[in-house]
């Protein structure tokens, strides 16, 4: 934890006040002081002028510094000045304008023109907004007392508009040297109720709707008014009113009006208004009379002059030069309907359930309300049928960074029923340690090659009625293979896989996967010193290891279902939830293909359930809390009564429990070898062989694990997080020893903790993370000694009572 000080301290070395001009004083701090059920976040928000920034209560000094040089070097001539980037843009426009008037391919011209709207698009960024060391620092937080009224003048009618009409907000100013502080205190006083809530709508037709969906309003009597509720129930109104034919109606029909005289004691009459639109006693209702799908715009013909063809079907009139796509599936993916009222929420249904075909480059949606008709016209511009993707990176496991490359191809609208084929390869290597010496690193090559169609249907027979019923859920098939060749000096290993999915979506949170049929054919060839190895983690240690080199067959029936509330997004609350359910060898109960009787494979029978819950919390702008619970079990019932390889749970590593290595962790208890000592003595010498020997992989059959973690941003890119996890994965399987058994009474106590801290750093593109993990609590040390944060040693030596620090680089946030 030393490492974290020194690393404040480097953040914050500098003067916060050493920037500050002559009779300028610091923004210090900003107190709110207010009852608990007044939301502090939300009057925060509303500071007219910023304080400094801090971490644990720390000036982050360092951004100062960062703005100050980065303006030094703006308001100059030399490089990374306003003067400079001025220069360089016009450069830059002139260089694109000369290549686009030479480019003689269409294609090449819009990618120019794309390149140059970006490079415009940065340096008039830095133009505006100063270099990168001004946007990724801070300006001095200089007090202006100016800005205090404004601030209280905000905060006063937040109160108001959450129905504390009396409230008042007052602020003490106190100086401290250069320092300023402010404290706002917030007495709110009684806040307003709603008593009666009432309509005022001419239009009866619109008052029927709205009075039979009030049970659905955000307004209820008896609540505290808040202005943000009416805000909600106007978008509401509107929402609703247009998914019900009013096409052209508009929010500003809609108002509030007020009474606190009438009732008194606090509590108002809310008098809620749908006003007819000018000229007209009543809202109109509009109902399709046509529709038109074009799917080809952007198109040229090929023959002059070529007008598309007009293709009715499903009364939805199809427009196109040459026919492409199915009509029945594109049809069935139009949630609009001939002689049916508008609707917005079918509208956009329509336009997502287009895009999820992965076939067009954008669709839109219009309305025709010219000459007294309403006409649906949906325009399609295709993708290429042919897309072709390559990549080039560096994958880090459990040693030395290696590099792959990798392809993709993808074949649009494959049969013309909008199928889409993809071919993909990857081939890659990197340094690992070695399985059989000590000290020892050695090229591991992987090449990967693979192929899968997407129907966007189920492949059963299904009625036409039914494929347009289910259309709205975005129903997909999908058939694919794989193979998997790695090469190691200890052992070669394939697997062949096949596999057939189901998948729909019941909402865009709700999706459901549902895989009848995995089969997997595993075959290995391992040497004699790495056989002997296995053997012994086996006979010793319980360590199931060596089924993964067994030739195996593995046949399984899955089913996942994946909640998904915005998971991933940096403006609000977001949460998942995934649940998955997979029963292995089922069909062996009733039949045994000959392919495995002739090949001699191993047969696995077993069920296997997980369970992931995931949530990102945000506290400000700048700020979040995120944590997840992992949860897994699975039970064999095969005559070996093992879990295939594949199958097992594993915890430790970059996106579990960082403190150890990837899938070390475990099993329950039960205490690696220590280094240097041979595999069938896992007792050893402390004081001879160091540290314990992390070289094999702890396979369980139970997994629970959770993790916290506080990421904050840091300056331009940079973020930071601080983290905790813990977890472990136990044994469910005869011949597991007592200390790998998973217990009731004990299970708490053998959880592995570890703590640490990262950066992130967010290129938009990806994130590239490092994280450094350190032992809290490690349950394979006896009872009494499993407290080792005070052994955590940065560099070596290591030995009994010194644990290295676990470096993880990763892309990505770790959950």
């Amino acid at each position: 934890m030393l490492s974290v000080g020194a690393l404040l301290l480097l953040l914050n070395s500098c003067s916060s006040t050493r920037y500050l001009q002559e009779n300028q004083k610091l923004l210090y701090r900003q107190t709110i002081v207010a009852p608990r059920h007044i939301n502090k976040d939300n009057l925060q928000d509303l500071y007219s002028q910023k304080s400094a920034r801090k971490v644990f209560g720390i000036p982050m000094s360092l951004l100062g510094w960062m703005y100050h040089k980065g303006e030094n070097h703006f308001k100059g001539e030399k490089s990374y000045s306003k003067k400079r980037f001025i220069e360089r843009k016009e450069k830059k426009e002139k260089k694109f304008d000369r290549k686009i008037a030479r480019a003689k391919n269409l294609r090449k011209k819009d990618n120019l023109e794309f390149r140059k709207k970006k490079k415009q698009e940065s340096l008039d960024n830095k133009i505006e907004n100063g270099n990168h060391f001004m946007q990724w620092g801070d300006q001095t937080a200089v007090y202006d007392s100016a800005k205090l009224p404004i601030t209280l003048a905000k905060m006063n009618n937040y109160l108001f508009i959450k129905g504390y009409f009396n409230g008042k907000v007052e602020a003490s100013v106190k100086e401290n040297g250069r320092k300023v502080s402010i404290i706002y205190t917030v007495s709110p006083g009684k806040p307003y109720f709603i008593d009666t809530l009432l309509l005022r709508i001419p239009d009866q037709k619109v008052l029927t709707l709205l009075t039979n969906d009030l049970d659905e309003s955000n307004i209820k009597e008896g609540q505290q008014y808040d202005q943000e509720l009416l805000t909600k129930e106007r978008e509401r109104i509107d929402n609703f009113l247009k998914d019900r034919g009013y096409y052209d109606f508009s929010r500003q029909y809609i108002d509030f009006q007020i009474d606190t005289v009438s009732k008194g004691n606090h509590r108002i009459i809310l008098v809620l208004e749908i006003n007819n639109p000018q000229q007209s006693d009543h809202h109109r209702q509009f109902k399709i009379d046509s529709i038109n799908f074009t799917t080809d715009v952007g198109v040229k013909s090929i023959v002059p002059g070529l007008k598309r063809i007009n293709d009715p079907y499903e009364n939805i009139t199809f427009n196109y030069f040459n026919y492409q796509f199915s009509r029945k599936i594109l049809a069935s993916r139009v949630f609009l309907k001939k002689d049916s009222l508008y609707s917005r929420a079918q509208t956009f249904r329509t336009q997502r359930q287009m895009a999820n075909l992965d076939v067009f480059k954008f669709v839109n949606v219009n309305y025709d309300t010219s000459g007294g008709r309403f006409i649906a016209n949906i325009f399609a511009s295709p993708l290429e049928r042919y897309g072709w993707s390559n990549e080039a990176g560096a994958t880090v496991t459990q040693g030395f960074p290696g590099p792959y490359i990798s392809s993709n191809l993808k074949w649009r609208n494959l049969f013309g029923g909008l199928e889409i084929l993809e071919l993909n390869g990857r081939y890659g290597f990197e340094g690992v340690a070695s399985a059989t010496e000590t000290g020892n690193f050695y090229q591991s090559t992987e090449a990967i090659g693979g192929a899968s169609i997407t129907f966007p249907r189920f492949l059963f027979p299904l009625s036409k009625a039914a494929v347009f019923r289910y259309a709205k859920y975005n129903p997909r098939t999908r058939l694919s293979g794989s193979y998997t060749y790695t090469d190691r000096p200890e052992y070669q290993r394939s697997i062949t896989n096949v596999s057939a999915s189901f998948l729909w979506d019941f909402s865009q949170k709700l999706r459901v996967t549902f895989t009848p049929t995995s089969l997997n054919i595993i075959n290995s060839t391992i040497d004699d010193k790495f056989r002997e190895q296995l053997d012994s983690l086996q006979i010793y240690q319980g360590n199931n290891l060596i089924n993964a080199f067994k030739p195996a067959f593995v046949g399984s029936m899955i089913l996942s279902i994946t909640w998904n509330n915005d998971y991933g997004s940096t403006k609000r609350h977001s949460s998942l939830i995934r649940g998955t359910i997979e029963s292995g060898g089922t069909l062996l109960n009733l039949y045994t293909p000959q392919i495995i009787i002739n090949q001699g494979l191993e047969p696995f029978q077993f069920i296997r359930l997980s369970l992931d819950y995931r949530r990102n919390t945000l506290i400000s702008k700048t700020a979040s809390f995120s944590y997840r619970i992992n949860t897994g079990f699975g039970l064999p019932y095969s005559n070996n009564q093992i879990l295939p390889y594949e199958k097992n749970f594993f915890s430790g590593g970059s996106n579990s429990v960082r403190a150890w290595r990837p899938r070390r962790l475990g099993v329950g208890s039960e205490p690696p070898p220590l280094s240097g000592s041979p595999v069938d003595n896992p007792v050893g010498n402390p004081e001879k062989d160091g540290y314990f020997n992390y070289q094999f992989e702890k396979p369980g059959e139970i997994l629970i694990e959770g993790s916290m973690e506080w990421r904050q941003k840091l300056f331009g890119f940079v973020n930071y997080a601080l983290f905790l996890d813990a977890g472990n994965v136990w044994a469910n399987r005869p011949g597991a020893s007592e200390a790998a058994q998973f217990k009731t009474n004990t299970f708490l106590s053998e959880f592995g903790v570890g703590t640490g801290f990262g950066l992130r750093f967010d290129f938009t593109f990806l994130i590239l993370r490092l994280d450094i993990g350190m032992k809290v609590w490690d349950p394979a040390r006896p009872s009494n000694d499993r407290f080792v944060l005070g052994n955590t040693r940065f560099l070596g030596p290591y030995g009994k009572n010194s644990e290295p620090v676990i470096y993880n680089i990763g892309i990505g946030y770790p959950f």
